[in-house]
């Protein structure tokens, strides 16, 4: 095999927060190309077709180009560069049309330093590979559901040609260039046997892979046929639930409607604070704005178990899934602030 074993995050010139809070522009902006889903999956809310219907907000669909490009251009409003760009948040982000399009302008404003995204990679033809890889994505994330078409159906609800798709992936892998790949699947629904195809299958046509473990990625989403072991983390470990969210220092979402979410979790845009900052709202405006600086203070505080209104005191993220442990130098950080 020769891809590395290593998770899809994206450690780039990676930095402690402790060591780098407060930030004055954010690492990693979330922009989400399309908030609908081609697949059907279990663990995820944008599967559920009813509680999408139900849901304020949501079945948007693609992000209008003009919008997107209001946002790129409006981040010459902050002092540095953004890290990354991310492009995908709730759905399928090669739903959008205009996918390539929105990598290339990204990569040619002098804002952005990388630009990668997640995909089920089902809609990857050949020519729209060579035109992402052309667009110049420095990586791609592809979320593999099943070893076998059956697997695909029985989980995310997906019929395809299954060798076709891995001949999909196997076209960009030989064309990809300097974009980075990496390729995770759910290792809850695979047998040992089964683990040991996905690397025979996968293993040769990608960068890096990884068996990642199902958590409770969606707060207050209960209508998961998939079980959720609260014991161990995404990538394995043993969990250990914190206090204090990381991800609202250093990371920020724009929905495919244009709207600002306080977390990249909200899926329900139960956190949208576009009433909150002057028209039109932009990322600087709300990086800056007192809703989130009173969030963050709150969380440096640890009075994450007393927010009534939002969905931090239940997240599942913050037990399975946080990159850095900030608790301990909470208080150093909000004398800092």
């Amino acid at each position: 095999m020769k891809a590395r074993h290593i998770p899809r995050i994206d450690i780039h010139d990676r930095i402690e927060l402790k060591n780098a809070l407060p930030l004055r522009t954010p690492y990693v902006i979330y922009i989400d190309p399309c908030d609908t889903c081609n697949f059907r999956c279990k663990f995820c809310p944008s599967g559920n077709v009813e509680l999408m219907k139900k849901t304020r907000g949501r079945g948007h669909g693609p992000m209008d180009f003009d919008v997107y490009r209001s946002i790129i251009d409006s981040l010459k409003q902050f002092p540095d560069p953004i890290r990354v760009i991310r492009l995908y948040k709730e759905g399928e982000p090669l739903l959008n049309p205009h996918f390539a399009d929105m990598v290339r302008y990204a990569k040619n404003s002098d804002r952005v330093l990388r630009v990668d995204t997640t995909t089920n990679a089902s809609l990857l033809t050949n020519e729209l590979s060579l035109d992402i890889i052309d667009a110049g994505l420095d990586r791609l994330n592809i979320s593999v559901e099943g070893i076998n078409a059956r697997q695909y159906l029985d989980f995310s609800g997906y019929k395809g040609d299954y060798q076709q798709f891995v001949d999909n992936i196997a076209f960009f892998y030989d064309h990809k260039g300097s974009c980075e790949m990496n390729i995770k699947i759910n290792g809850d629904i695979l047998t040992p046997e089964q683990e040991e195809e996905f690397y025979r299958i996968f293993g040769n046509i990608t960068d890096g892979i990884y068996v990642e473990r199902t958590i409770d990625y969606w707060p207050k989403f209960r209508e998961m046929q998939v079980g959720v072991d609260e014991t161990v983390t995404l990538l394995g470990g043993d969990s250990r639930e914190v206090m204090v969210c990381p991800y609202v220092f250093y990371e920020m979402c724009v929905n495919s409607d244009g709207t600002y979410s306080l977390c990249r979790f909200d899926w329900n845009h139960a956190m949208v604070l576009d009433a909150h900052v002057s028209d039109p709202p932009t990322p600087k405006k709300i990086w800056d704005s007192i809703v989130l600086w009173n969030l963050q203070q709150q969380f440096l505080r640890k009075e994450r178990k007393l927010m009534t209104v939002l969905s931090c005191p239940v997240c599942g993220v913050l037990k399975q899934g946080v990159p850095e442990d900030l608790d301990e130098f909470a208080a150093e950080i909000l004398d800092e602030m």
